[in-house]
């Protein structure tokens, strides 16, 4: 039997890539929807071929009633996360997040509680992690390939033509550029640098919020320093358009990814051997079967909680630390 996922949240992501993803798994399938908007989440429901008899939901408590269900895909605004993630624990229903899972160190804390207690896997999702270039480049990175590692840089910003995105808005969102795809880089950089640099020791930011006088951050500029004095840094912004670029240096090596960044996993790395080559695939694919083997075989996801809430604590340091 497959496993029966409700996305909560028909938006663009779940759209564009969550819903395809599900629909390529042989183990998962989408069950469920749960919209605002009952016309939108029985349009969203068709499109995608969701399989329970009644599958376009508004109230979250009946959608999370349905006996058949085994997983929620949160994929709401992300000050939404933490009360539909702790409602669906309850109910003992898995929990995928998008990213940030959180805004406040607390509420990812009480998300991982909620979970462990009902005896749910968590799970949080940077589908990064799943770039087939990225992960043959970390475990390079990993297995010294590159020496010690010294540093990392990167780079991802997407012009906005107004400050329309919810992410500007302080009702459902804490970050913008940040909350969109700098959480991203953070999660990048702390996968290829924990396991010899040690923990992030010190978050130092300059953050911009001029242009459009929005409450979050439009530029934000981060230094992450590690336990062993390792670095890193990392830009993100809504006000450019500029290429997606990751950058890692070691003391025997080095790489650099460019157009990586994003939902396709195509783009290019070359280290100082030459071009790296990597299949391309999707990585909210890899993603999501990590998720559902986990659920299987009764073990944490390869993003589990406790990484979640570190990002989330490194998120509201940047804006702190201003």
């Amino acid at each position: 039997m497959p496993l029966k996922f409700a996305i909560l949240g028909p938006g663009r992501i779940a759209d564009v890539s969550l819903a395809p993803a599900l629909t390529a798994q042989e183990d998962a399938c989408l069950w469920s929807v749960l919209s605002r908007d009952r016309a939108r989440a029985e349009d969203f429901t068709r499109r995608h071929g969701a399989r329970s008899a009644q599958p376009a939901h508004t109230d979250l408590d009946a959608l999370l009633a349905d006996p058949e269900l085994d997983a929620v895909l949160i994929a709401s605004p992300d000050k939404l996360h933490m009360p539909q993630a702790i409602a669906a624990a309850k109910a003992g229903r898995h929990v995928l997040t998008e990213k940030p899972m959180a805004t406040e160190r607390a509420d990812a804390r009480a998300m991982v509680e909620a979970c462990r207690e009902a005896n749910v896997r968590l799970g949080v999702g940077y589908h990064m992690r799943w770039h087939a270039g990225h992960r043959k480049l970390a475990a390079m990175a990993h297995a010294g390939e590159f020496g010690d590692l010294r540093h990392m840089r990167l780079q991802w910003a997407r012009k906005h033509e107004s400050d329309a995105n919810w992410r500007a808005q302080p009702d459902v969102g804490r970050w913008w550029g940040l909350a969109g795809v700098g959480t991203h880089c953070v999660d990048q950089v702390r996968w290829f640098m924990l396991p010899s640099c040690g923990e992030v020791t010190s978050v130092q930011s300059v953050i911009n919020r001029s242009v459009w006088n929005s409450p979050h951050d439009e530029t934000a500029v981060l230094a992450l320093q590690f336990e062993n004095g390792a670095t890193a840094e990392i830009c993100t912004s809504v006000l450019f358009d500029a290429p997606r670029v990751m950058e890692v240096y070691g003391s025997e090596g080095r790489a650099i990814c460019t157009d990586t960044l994003g939902p396709a996993g195509g783009g290019g790395i070359v280290t100082a051997d030459g071009p790296l080559a990597f299949d391309v695939a999707d990585p909210y694919v890899g993603e999501i079967a990590d998720f559902v083997a986990a659920v299987r075989e009764g073990r944490d996801p390869e993003v589990a909680g406790a990484e979640g809430v570190r990002n989330v604590e490194i998120l509201l340091a940047a804006i702190d630390a201003q």
